[in-house]
C-alpha cells in the first residue's frame, strides 16, 4: 500500500507523513526531494510552477513509488498533488494507493508558513497553491487544526492501518 499525504504547502504533509511512516515502519518519500534544480530555483524566486514544470517531477516520484510497489513494499509519500491530473500521473501503474488530504483555512496555513523556514517554498506562493487545488473525491480528508501526532492517529484509524 502506498499512502499519499497531500495538500497545499504548509498543511503538514512532511510532519504528519514522517510520523505515520515511522509508526508503521515504512519508508517516507518526500516529493520535495524529487524536484529538478530548475523547479527549486523557480519556486525559491517566488514563481509558481506550471504543469510542464511538474511532469518530470511527478514522473521521478512515480518511479520511486513503483519501485516500492513492485517489491511488495508499502510507503508513505508526502506530495502536494494539487490537481487530479497530477494525482493520476503520480499513481500510474500502482496497485494500491490511499489518499489523505490535509486541509485547513488559508489564514491558518499562512501563519504556519510565516513561522517556518522551508528550503525553497516561500509563503508568497500559498495563494497559487490554493488557486490550483482540486480537492480529491477519493481521499480521507483530515482537518489540520490538531497536532501532527493526532492527525497521524486519525489517518491510521481512517485507513484501517495497524495501531
Amino acid at each position: 500500500m502506498i499512502v499519499v499525504v497531500m495538500g497545499v504547502s504548509g498543511s503538514g504533509k512532511t510532519a504528519v507523513g514522517e510520523i505515520l511512516a515511522r509508526e508503521l515502519g515504512w519508508p517516507y518519500l518526500d516529493a520535495d526531494d524529487y524536484h529538478p534544480p530548475a523547479n527549486v530555483e523557480k519556486m525559491r524566486s517566488g514563481h509558481p510552477l506550471t504543469d510542464d514544470d511538474r511532469w518530470p517531477w511527478l514522473d521521478r516520484l512515480n518511479e520511486s513509488m513503483l519501485a516500492q510497489d513492485t517489491k511488495g513494499r508499502s510507503a508513505v509519500v508526502g506530495c502536494s498533488a494539487l490537481k487530479q491530473i497530477y494525482r493520476d500521473r503520480l499513481t500510474s501503474g500502482l496497485t494500491d494507493v490511499r489518499w489523505v488530504h490535509l486541509t485547513g483555512g488559508f489564514d491558518l496555513i499562512m501563519s504556519r508558513l510565516q513561522t517556518r523556514k522551508h528550503r525553497y517554498m516561500p509563503a508568497s506562493l500559498l495563494q497559487s497553491q490554493f488557486d490550483t487545488l482540486e480537492p480529491p473525491q477519493d481521499a480521507l480528508t483530515i482537518d489540520i487544526s490538531d497536532p501532527p501526532q493526532v492527525l497521524a492517529e486519525r489517518i491510521r484509524a481512517g485507513l484501517g492501518l495497524p495501531v
